[in-house]
């Protein structure tokens, strides 16, 4: 019997809809999980032409004085300035969208009945164009800010500045294969994930 044709899901959705949350569920289901943003961070940490890149770009300033990353420094500049945040962006994606590509040639040779690329800027990044479908987590705005404060321990008021660099919640809808909406318990999450799940790796490619 042949092994199941692997598939990709982007997962993405505004800051404190709950996507890692939903992430962590396809994990415990069987599915792999690429998180950009995680990776993002460690490329920025360990590849040299990449941190070469990026002192060049926003000075030696960008990395403390023990080689770590200096977030501070980069996000103050980037949320106050467009452009910086563009050029960050273009530096940055194209070196997580190879290593996506590499696990996703590392998953398929392993068998992995889902591979899951969740990223806050799935459509910003084009990363859309490399997965079968695109899942977007949603909830209210106001629970969502709620969340974040929450978790984060930020205002409301830094929590909706962060938003605006994200595209709006009705148009990651439009873009979407699937929506699922993050309202209720995890348990009814829960449920939606294991239901999404078992769609995506229950039928062959040529049946979608």
């Amino acid at each position: 019997m042949n092994a199941p044709h692997m598939r990709t899901l982007g997962v993405t959705g505004g800051i404190g809809s709950g996507k890692s949350t939903v992430c962590r569920l396809l994990e415990a289901l069987g599915a792999r999980v690429f998180y950009a943003d995680e990776e993002a961070k460690r490329l920025m940490t360990e590849d040299p032409a990449l941190r070469r890149a990026i002192v060049e770009a926003f000075g030696p300033e960008s990395y403390l004085p023990d080689g770590r990353l200096n977030r501070a420094y980069l996000a103050e500049w980037v949320f106050n300035d467009p452009e910086a945040l563009r050029r960050l962006n273009a530096l940055v994606h194209p070196r997580v969208l190879e290593a996506f590509e590499q696990a996703r040639e590392q998953a398929a040779r392993e068998q992995v009945p889902l591979l899951v690329l969740e990223a806050a800027l799935l459509f910003e990044s084009g990363a859309d164009r490399l997965v079968d479908h695109v899942l977007v987590v949603d909830a209210p705005e106001a629970e969502r800010i709620r969340r974040v404060v929450a978790r984060d321990g930020v205002t409301s008021e830094q929590v909706r500045a962060r938003m605006q660099h994200q595209l709006p919640p009705e148009e990651l809808r439009r873009r979407a294969d699937f929506v699922l909406e993050n309202t209720g318990s995890l348990e009814t999450l829960r449920k939606q994930v294991e239901a999404l799940y078992r769609r995506l790796t229950s039928v062959r490619s040529d049946n979608w």
